[in-house]
């Protein structure tokens, strides 16, 4: 069974790397761009889209201009490692607005959230008010992001 990377040619790749970089790109500008006619283009974005290979459509935010500057890495360590305690913190945390990303990693810790916060009083009742009430949390570890150097949605694509 082919997986959904394997099925991408070359075609594909090109409107995917297109649409990363522009997701408001006509059918027709996409077309002109690749050197096809519109059809196509559409006919494959919608299969793109049927398959799940492009998920969603979403605006990029200033966080600075909506209020939200700080942006801090919290890496967590859970007290227990029973699926069902897993499973209730992923819900949990996954369900805080002020995390942005979730990743449950190996190593030291067990999850690595991105929080988006306007300032350090925000963060800190963040973790006092919210993160620390969730069951099974047994440490937390903060990096505050002092520069952003890069800032990417965009998935590599090809080799």
């Amino acid at each position: 069974m082919k997986t959904p990377a394997q099925t991408l040619d070359a075609m594909d790749q090109a409107i995917l790397s297109l649409l990363q970089t522009d997701a408001f790109l006509t059918h027709k500008e996409l077309a002109a761009a690749l050197g096809l006619s519109t059809t196509p283009v559409y006919e494959r974005i919608r299969r793109l889209e049927r398959s799940g290979v492009i998920r969603g459509y979403v605006a990029l935010l200033d966080r600075a201009r909506v209020g939200k500057p700080l942006v801090v890495m919290c890496a967590v360590s859970l007290k227990e490692h029973a699926l069902p305690l897993l499973e209730r913190f992923q819900e949990a945390v996954c369900a805080l607005p002020e995390v942005t990303e979730v990743l449950h990693i190996a190593g030291g810790f067990d999850y690595l959230l991105k929080v988006v916060v306007a300032d350090m009083a925000a963060y800190q009742h963040f973790i006092v008010d919210k993160l620390a009430r969730l069951d099974n949390v047994g440490h937390a570890q903060s990096s505050v992001v002092l520069t952003e150097l890069k800032y990417s949605t965009a998935v590599p694509l090809g080799e």
